[in-house]
């Protein structure tokens, strides 16, 4: 999780059992109850996965409750771990896209997550069969019409807090918030209560990578057991639930669903990161001869938005030697010149990247016209995504740039460009039981705290992260 999510937590005494041992089944004992959850996955109809921390630390996340877990660190009084990359950077792993590829083939009805860290939603698993309990780091929401926004950048707040951002939609304008909850805040009703609903209907809900302690999000899986339907909880260490269960497994979750998907004779699919990034090229001088002109690459969610891909931007003039080359290094990247209207040019931007991205730049081209007759076009953002993920996917490479609209500037005479690029790639393979990462472009209510001993029943206050 984001040791800047966990620094901004409201303090609290009592986070229940942290570093406790963990198990391991012997591989015998866990190749049979691999096949046997793979058994039970293929005669479910209506399958819920309910996922924690555990699911994230091979993505670089560190979890709260394993052996160097952020509590267990600070309840021994030891530095908290640091983050293999930023967090923003962080991609989906095994088990992400391995559950995206469960409910895309029909098998997983409904995802319910205690993690903030929105990559089930980057593995590609629809908003409408997601339930995010605690919230997700990068979304924020319109407190009046309930708009949502996914952000490329880590929202600043945590707690339900406006975040000095603004609704888009010209018929609303209202504040924006973050979505993140902080110990004493409830759980949103549009995520409980779908959660509920499809813990219900369940068959088959499988845990995976939570410790099941934080009420009351660690009773919803219950509420599938009651209605006859199994539990399965996948693990390193004991929960409270484990006497629930019809099948608990003690081994690492993605070498688990790994497995799982071998015996279903499923791929686990590439995950390709797609970014946007707007190019936005103004002109504000009346003189007859030359032309001030601004050019601006910012986020595609306004000029004010961080862009936390991009280190710097090198802008240059290829077929212009004296006009001097601009190297901008701070957000945000704005160049101001003022060149002579008779001389069109190409400008030439190129885009550095940074830490936890797959390729190091890509350069963009395109026309200085003092006429402004770049005409506008929506190649449809679905559109371009796919196609730029089709083809990281076919030639296993990054770098993969396209535009995908250009609009005039209200306002203005000028033009804005949205490109979306290829910054990350990762492919996945399971030889044997251990998943392997084929290519990468990193690392590899109230809150109340339930006791092994004590299982608590069901309260109306929020739950968290396990």
């Amino acid at each position: 999780m984001s040791l800047g999510y966990a620094e901004k937590l409201s303090y609290r005494e009592d986070l229940g059992n942290v570093g406790m041992s963990e198990l391991f089944d012997p591989s015998d004992i866990l190749q049979s109850k691999i096949e046997e959850l793979a058994k039970l996955i293929e005669e479910s109809k209506h399958l819920v996965a309910f996922t924690g921390a555990g699911i994230s630390t091979s993505c670089g996340i560190p979890d709260f409750r394993g052996p160097t877990g952020i509590w267990t660190l600070q309840r021994e009084g030891k530095p908290l771990p640091k983050a293999e990359m930023p967090f923003h950077r962080a991609m989906p792993g095994l088990t992400h896209m391995a559950l995206a590829e469960l409910e895309k083939v029909g098998f997983l009805k409904f995802v319910i997550s205690q993690n903030i860290d929105g990559l089930h939603l980057r593995s590609g698993i629809p908003r409408e069969k997601l339930a995010e309990l605690h919230g997700n780091s990068f979304r924020e929401i319109c407190s009046s019409c309930g708009k949502e926004y996914i952000r490329d950048f880590e929202v600043e707040t945590i707690g339900l807090k406006e975040t000095g951002r603004r609704c888009s939609d010209l018929n609303c304008g209202g504040k924006l918030k973050d979505t993140v909850l902080d110990w004493e805040d409830a759980l949103p009703p549009k995520e409980i209560n779908p959660a509920e609903k499809h813990c219900k209907m369940a068959d088959l809900v499988i845990c995976l990578g939570t410790s099941l302690q934080i009420t009351p999000a660690c009773n919803l899986p219950l509420k599938s057991v009651r209605a006859g339907g199994k539990l399965v909880i996948i693990n390193l260490q004991a929960t409270p639930k484990d006497k629930k269960a019809a099948l608990v497994i003690h081994g690492q979750v993605d070498q688990v669903i790994a497995g799982v998907l071998k015996c279903l004779n499923l791929k686990i699919p590439p995950f390709v990161r797609v970014d946007r990034v707007r190019i936005s090229l103004s002109f504000s001088s009346k003189k007859k001869r030359a032309m001030k002109w601004k050019l601006r690459i910012s986020g595609v969610h306004g000029f004010k938005a961080p862009l936390p891909f991009l280190e710097s931007v090198e802008v240059s003039f290829p077929d212009r030697p004296d006009l001097k080359i601009a190297v901008l290094k701070k957000q945000p990247f704005l160049l101001i010149r003022e060149t002579l209207r008779s001389k069109s040019f190409i400008i030439s931007v190129k885009l550095n990247f940074g830490e936890g991205c797959g390729c190091s730049s890509v350069e963009l081209d395109f026309p200085m016209d003092s006429q402004d007759a770049m005409e506008d076009f929506d190649y449809g953002l679905e559109n371009v995504i796919q196609s730029l993920r089709n083809r990281a996917v076919e030639f296993s490479t990054c770098g993969h740039v396209s535009p995908i609209l250009r609009k005039r500037i209200s306002e203005s005479i000028g033009t804005f460009t949205d490109y979306a690029v290829v910054t990350s790639l990762v492919k996945h393979e399971c030889i044997a039981l251990k998943p392997v990462v084929l290519t990468s472009n990193g690392i590899t209510g109230k809150r109340c705290i339930e006791s092994l001993e004590d299982e608590a029943g069901d309260s109306p206050k929020r739950a968290r992260e396990s």
